[in-house]
Parts: C-alpha cells; structure tokens; sequence
C-alpha cells in the first residue's frame, strides 16, 4: 500500500529512543523526511545516523526541551529553515512520574503539565499557520491507554493526557475544512525504557521480580504479551498518509486488546 507519505516533511517529538524513535523510522520508511527531537544530543545524533543508514531520508536532528515554548519553537523553526513546511506533526514527550495522588507536589503536576501537555500545544501552535495555508496536514499525539481506562498509580498521566485529549478532539472541529486531521494514539504496555522503568519501581515496591511484574500485564491482555513499538508506529504511519484522509477527531488505542469497553 502506498501511503503517500514520500516527500512529505515529518516532526516527531522525543523520538531518539522508544515509541518516537520506532514511528520516527516507519515514516522515514514510507519516504518521508524527518525532523527529530529529545533533550540529550548524543541519543539524538546516535538515532539521526541510523535513520540516515538505514532509510533515503533528510534527517534534521534538534536538541531542545519540548517542555517549555523557547524549545519548542526552536524546533519548529529549525524545521521550516530546512524544509520549509511541517507536513506531519507527531507530538510525544516521556511521561509522568508514577505514583498516588498524595505523592505528588504541586511542582509535580506543573511539571508533569508543561512535560505532557504544553509540550503538545507548542508544537501545534507552531506548525499549524503553514499546515492552514497549505490546506493539508497531520496531528498526532501520542496520549496513552489511561486516557480510556485509568491505571492505578499513574494519576498524572491518567489526568494530563486527557487534557491533551480533549483539546486535540476540539481542534479537529476546527481545523478539518483545511485539509487538517488531529488524532490521537493510545499505546498500551509496550517493550520501551519507561515500562521496563515501571516494571522496575512496581518490583522494588512489592517485593517481586520485573519479570512478575510484566506478567501481571500481559494476564490482562488478550493477545497474551506487550507490544513492540514497530507495531505502535505502523498505526501513527497510516494515519499520518494519504489514506487516512477521512479519518479524524479519534483516539485508537495499540493496546492487544487491554481496555474492555465497547467503544
């Protein structure tokens, strides 16, 4: 299947390692060339290279902090100096610390706020004046299964991605008679660092090993294991193309079938 993606100029956030990088090298598979993004320039540069080895695609790695708007905006526009347009706009940011709700301070939630949600506005507000005037383009955020059915411990999470939720539902009103979708895509346990880093936490807490952690998920899901990011990505990648021009305003969940409800 064609997509229709080559050519097209892609921004992804947090994409030296996990869920970012893995849709950042299925885009650039599909043809697309890449603007790249995390805070530690050497993961950064050490991604870039294998994307340039292994695909045809520009790569444009930035180093900057998502989280505030200085960083983001230097992102975007050294996205637009070397490409001149962001087609594609996929936002991510590591998530959250874990944990209850009385173990967080309000600097916790500032930060988890300026981390999962103002990181997702920045890059939306920068990127979409070229997308209206273009009358084509791609939103995706990468939100979380919590968003749909709330995980215990992650009261964070559970609360900012539904922020960026709704507001990501609210603007794809907005923005479809331009040639716009905004979507969102809901991972769920998947083979990345911060999973491995709450299998850890949740191991130390209780007393057990990673390994029982893990398999307290996968008894919850049906396909019976977590997934891989290549199979998150493969998502992100059909509905950042052509194809998927009819479809916006959704959160679809890559999740083995973890939430239960109905829609």
């Amino acid at each position: 299947m064609d997509l229709g993606l080559d050519g097209r100029v892609a921004l992804v956030g947090a994409s030296s390692r996990g869920l970012g990088r893995a849709v950042a090298r299925e885009l650039a598979a599909e043809g697309a060339d890449l603007v790249i993004n995390a805070r530690g320039e050497e993961k950064l540069a050490e991604t870039a290279g294998e994307l340039r080895e292994h695909t045809d695609a520009r790569v444009l790695a930035v180093s900057a902090d998502l989280s505030d708007d200085e960083g983001a905006s230097r992102v975007v526009d050294r996205a637009l100096e070397e490409f001149g347009r962001v087609d594609v706009l996929v936002t991510n940011a590591g998530g959250p610390p874990a944990g209850p709700f009385e173990a967080h301070s309000m600097e916790d939630w500032r930060a988890a706020v300026d981390l999962t949600l103002e990181s997702a506005l920045h890059l939306t507000r920068g990127v979409l004046p070229g997308m209206k005037e273009r009358g084509w383009g791609r939103i995706l955020n990468i939100t979380s299964i919590a968003v749909k059915q709330p995980v215990d411990g992650l009261v964070l999470s559970n609360s900012i991605r539904a922020a960026v939720t709704g507001m990501a539902r609210t603007l794809a009103n907005e923005v479809a008679p331009h040639g716009i979708t905004v979507n969102n895509v809901m991972p769920g346990y998947t083979r990345t660092r911060r999973t491995e880093d709450l299998a850890r936490q949740i191991a130390e807490q209780e007393g057990i090993t990673e390994d029982e952690a893990r398999g307290r998920w996968e008894e919850k899901i049906p396909l019976g294991r977590l997934a891989e990011p290549r199979e998150f990505a493969a998502l992100v990648a059909f509905l950042a193309s052509e194809r998927a021009s009819y479809i916006t305003g959704t959160s679809i969940p890559v999740d083995g079938g973890w939430i239960r409800s109905l829609l």
